[in-house]
């Protein structure tokens, strides 16, 4: 798989707090930037799929067994 390098920029804290983290963790501070980024963005993708399903279930309705005629009304709905 092809890679490319970024440049980014941390304060100076940060990045040594971060290369104790990704030192505990087994990792590379590269690696460790490429796997939040890469999980952010499957994050992103799967909730956008989601939301499709959800908008396509919504244009195709559901079945409420009325057949598309409504035998009643607000007030018998509402009646007490």
């Amino acid at each position: 798989m092809e890679r490319q390098n970024v440049t980014i920029a941390l304060a100076p804290d940060l990045l040594r707090d971060a290369r104790h983290l990704v030192v505990d963790r087994g990792l590379s501070l590269s690696k460790f930037i490429a796997l939040l980024v890469e999980n952010q963005v499957e994050a992103s993708q799967r909730y956008k799929a989601a939301r499709e399903r959800q908008r396509q279930l919504l244009r195709a309705g559901l079945n409420l067994g009325t057949g598309g005629q409504i035998t009643w009304n607000r007030d018998q709905l509402h009646e007490r």
